[in-house]
């Protein structure tokens, strides 16, 4: 088959159409993040094929020295992005130029909103730095050749951004891709060397390998000969920034090498650059994204650090340095205590990579813990954007439980709205008294825990309680049973128990009541045999009739809802039943003497329980009847 015959047109994904107008559009202000992004990618090309030549040398053929160059035509108004990295074949080309690899698109998609500003940083959390070629390009060509293959399989893949794209065979002398920007009437601005220049000096400066242009000539038209060869120079440092000392270094360089590494638009909200020496040696740079990217729950995301080892590059998401619930951290790590042919099988198992997880790990948490206490205001905005995915530690990182502890917020009786602005320190501080277990609940809404039933004798006594509303709240109270020493207590959950903090006399009024009404408490029993486990008189209570508690062993609703969209089959539980015997509903229900009507009150009283608790009725037709015909009742 010839190369010719090889030529098919495509189309582009429909959700890549959206996203190459909106790259067009959102980013219109700042044009020249263009070249960052594609030398970017350029660098992580030969990154690649550094890596795979340590397994198999042929791949460097006869060109060993890896480099990026850039050139640009004035004439022809083109720029040209040239590296001889590893390349890629036909396959790859449909793959990673047509489609975008990742799950949760559309879900993406409906974020966006026109607004130039949110939409630049969420396209930024989605990573498309190729497509940016289309801000200042109506057309771009790829020419590529994948380092084990032939000069005949080459590939060029050419579109305009608008619905298709081309790729045909072609042939190639040199492995690497190349990058040809044919520019827009309104960009042709950048067909200009020293613009390239400055625009690589302010954001590809610290890049680890050479960025070559050619050597501007600034002798007359008449000295300048025609078959003269070009010479090409470093514009670049070329130095990898995570090895210079830290005084040597800008903010803006620190900026700058995040987006080179992420992909994201947006500056870091912190970062931290450190040097280890003695028994381990390693340099490490890590990064607090200012926003979360789009994909931070979905357990396949892309997430680790790039490992290189003595400047080798070796790995581009390497997970097993930073625990799972700090996936968000972006970052470098650099050892010379790794093999070089390190394979990831090989990396799990090496003790040195465990002892650098725990130590990277603390610097991360130190680091959070520093802008809590010096930072309030910007660990908020952090805490709304990775606050649900720290609340994961507790019940993976044993070792620093108490560390993450500190940094957890919560809403609370206390707070101002539904923020989470109330930290466990926080809580311990302000406790009563005798006080000695800190008190939560959890429910499916903030506002349905802010006005649980259960908190009303938590708020006759003053004392304070924690109002978790996320969907891991349960899961983490699971698994942290106490802070300074205090241990949690739920109060919707089994035997309330509020020690020193209740009264001698509102306990033995409780004991009396509960003789007293005996009979009453068999009577609901009855009345409602398959829908609870018990019933029995409460002390929790001072304005509502009743409410529902969930058994000392049994799992909470949001717990089983996780585990049941997980798969699970879960036991069946039935919740206990407590009533206020000094509520005047309660009252009327004792003198019922009209069995059936005495069940249509029992299942109502209980149903309205349920709803308070922020359950879902099993029946909603059944108690709208029931109500129906109690309302009739009264009103004949």
């Amino acid at each position: 088959m010839t190369v010719e015959a090889k030529k098919e047109t495509l189309g582009f994904q429909t959700e890549v159409k959206q996203l190459l107008h909106l790259m067009i559009h959102s980013l219109y202000s700042n044009r020249e993040i263009f070249l960052r992004e594609l030398v970017s990618n350029a660098s992580d090309a030969a990154d690649k094929l550094r890596f795979e030549a340590l397994h198999n040398d042929g791949l460097l053929e006869s060109d060993p020295n890896l480099d990026i160059r850039v050139d640009f035509d004035q004439e022809d108004k083109t720029i040209t992005i040239a590296d001889n990295g590893i390349g890629m074949n036909r396959e790859d080309v449909i793959a990673h130029l047509g489609t975008i690899a990742k799950s949760g698109t559309a879900d993406f998609l409906k974020q966006l909103t026109g607004d130039q500003k949110k939409d630049s940083q969420l396209i930024g959390q989605f990573g498309v730095g190729f497509y940016s070629a289309f801000i200042v390009a109506d057309k771009v060509t790829v020419e590529t050749r994948k380092a084990d293959a032939s000069a005949k399989e080459a590939v060029r893949w050419v579109s305009d951004g608008s619905g298709e794209f081309t790729v045909e065979g072609i042939s190639k002398e040199k492995r690497g891709t190349s990058i040809i920007l044919h520019l827009k009437e309104d960009a042709e601005e950048f067909a200009d060397g020293w613009r390239l220049r400055n625009i690589i000096r302010k954001y590809s400066d610290h890049i680890s390998m050479p960025i070559l242009m050619v050597k501007q000539d600034m002798s007359s038209e008449e000295e300048k000969q025609e078959d003269q060869a070009p010479e090409w120079e470093t514009v670049n440092t070329a130095k990898a920034l995570w090895t210079r000392s830290r005084s040597d270094i800008s903010e803006d360089e620190y900026k700058e090498f995040y987006k080179h590494i992420s992909h994201d638009f947006a500056d870091p909200m912190k970062w931290s650059h450190n040097r280890v020496e003695g028994k381990l040696e390693y340099n490490s740079l890590l990064f607090i994204p200012a926003k979360a990217p789009f994909d931070l729950y979905n357990r396949d995301m892309q997430k680790g650090l790039k490992l290189y080892v003595q400047r080798v590059f070796i790995m581009d998401q390497a997970d097993e340095f930073l625990p799972m619930y700090l996936r968000f951290i972006k970052g470098v790590v650099d050892s010379n205590d790794l093999s070089l042919n390190v394979s990831r099988e090989i990396l799990q198992k090496d003790p040195a990579v465990d002892s650098m997880k725990g130590a990277l790990t603390k610097r991360v948490l130190d680091m959070l813990e520093k802008m809590a206490k010096k930072e309030e205001e910007q660990y908020a905005e952090f805490w709304k954007e990775f606050g649900q995915v720290l609340k994961e530690g507790p019940a993976e990182d044993f070792a620093n439980r108490e560390k993450v502890a500190k940094l957890l917020r919560f809403a609370s009786t206390e707070s101002k709205g539904v923020e989470q602005d109330q930290s466990l320190e926080g809580y311990v501080s302000r406790m009563k008294e005798g006080q000695d277990k800190i008190y939560y609940i959890t429910a499916e809404t903030h506002n349905a825990a802010a006005n649980s039933p259960h908190l009303e004798v938590f708020r006759k006594k003053g004392i304070e309680v924690l109002l978790l509303s996320d969907r891991v709240d349960e899961w983490l109270m699971s698994h942290l049973n106490e802070f300074d020493s205090k241990q949690f207590a739920d109060i919707a959950r089994g035997d309330l128990d509020l020690g020193q903090l209740d009264d001698e006399g509102d306990k033995k009024a409780l004991e009396e009541s509960a003789k007293e009404k005996e009979d009453l408490l068999k009577r609901i029993k009855d009345a409602l045999v398959d829908q609870v486990e018990e019933v029995r008189v409460t002390h929790r209570l001072t304005d509502s009739p009743a409410c529902l508690v969930v058994g000392e062993h049994d799992m909470g609703a949001q717990m089983r809802k996780i585990m049941e969209a997980a798969g699970q089959a879960m036991p069946e539980s039935k919740p206990i039943f407590e009533i206020n015997p000094e509520h005047p509903l309660i009252s009327r229900l004792d003198q019922e003497a009209d069995e059936d009507r005495f069940t249509d009150l029992c299942r109502v009283v209980f149903d309205q329980a349920n709803l308070a608790a922020g359950g879902q009725l099993d029946d909603p037709a059944s108690y709208v009847q029931r109500l129906n015909k109690l309302l009739l009742e009264m009103a004949g």
